[in-house]
Order: C-alpha cells, then sequence, then structure tokens
C-alpha cells in the first residue's frame, strides 16, 4: 500500500508541477504576445477551465500527501514527506488566499466589462503564482527523494 500511495503522490504531484510551469513560463507569456483582446479573452477562459480543475487536483495532491505521510510514519523518509505535505498545504492557502480572487475576477471579464488596469491585475496573479510554483516545486523535489 504505501508503495502504492507513493508512486501515485509522485506522479499526480509531479503532473500538477507540470502544468502549472508551463502556465507560468509557457502559456501566459504567449498569451501576453496575442494582439487586441485575444489576451484577455485567452485568460478569462483559461481562468474558468483550469479555476474549476484546479482545486480538485491540489487538494487531491494534498491528501495523497497526507495518506503517504500516514503510511509512512516512523520511517527514516517521512519527515520529506511531512515537510512536502506541509509545502502543498502552503500552495494550498496560497490559492485560496492570493490566486483565487484574482482568477475569479479574470474569469468574469470574458464577457467584457474588464477594467482599465486588467494588466495589472493578471500581472499580479503571475507574480504570485511563480512563487507558488517554487513551493510546488519544493514540494515535488521531495517526494521524489523521499520515493528514491
Amino acid at each position: 500500500m504505501l508503495d502504492t500511495v507513493s508512486v501515485v503522490t509522485v506522479v499526480v504531484v509531479g503532473l500538477l508541477v507540470g502544468v502549472e510551469f508551463a502556465v507560468a513560463v509557457f502559456v501566459n507569456p504567449m498569451l501576453a504576445r496575442l494582439p487586441g483582446d485575444g489576451a484577455l479573452i485567452a485568460r478569462s477562459d483559461g481562468a474558468r477551465v483550469l479555476g474549476r480543475v484546479m482545486p480538485f487536483w491540489y487538494i487531491g495532491s494534498t491528501i495523497l500527501g497526507v495518506l503517504w505521510s500516514i503510511l509512512a510514519w516512523g520511517e527514516p523518509r517521512a519527515s520529506l514527506v511531512i515537510v512536502a505535505t506541509a509545502l502543498l498545504v502552503l500552495s494550498v492557502v496560497m490559492s485560496v488566499v492570493l490566486l483565487v480572487p484574482i482568477n475569479n475576477r479574470v474569469a468574469a471579464w470574458a464577457g467584457g466589462g474588464a477594467p482599465d488596469d486588467w494588466q495589472d491585475q493578471v500581472g499580479k496573479w503571475d507574480r504570485y503564482h511563480y512563487a507558488r510554483v517554487g513551493v510546488l516545486v519544493g514540494a515535488f523535489v521531495l517526494l521524489v527523494v523521499a520515493l528514491a
């Protein structure tokens, strides 16, 4: 059971990190270069689509980390899993407190009515997202080391 949970956790968190890294480093910079309202429309659509999926992914990853921590309790590498799980919890808190409020505003802009400072707001989201990606990468590295 421990082996299965640890492998599934590493795969799920690894995919999460990959998606969030791709959004930060590739997708959003490409969207920013779209002409006219293209960036606004694309970011608004992305906010709606990913806003529905990502909560389950983040919570699921955290639950898997908690389960692995429980199953590995008392083993030498349990501390790595516990710290990684704490980082996953931090990423959820960062999401709810910092990113989701901005994301919800961006998602509502698809039908028009974006404020004049919309680029500043998505820029702020991007900066928070970079920090969250760093936290997720840290969690992933710890989980991989614990698995190895």
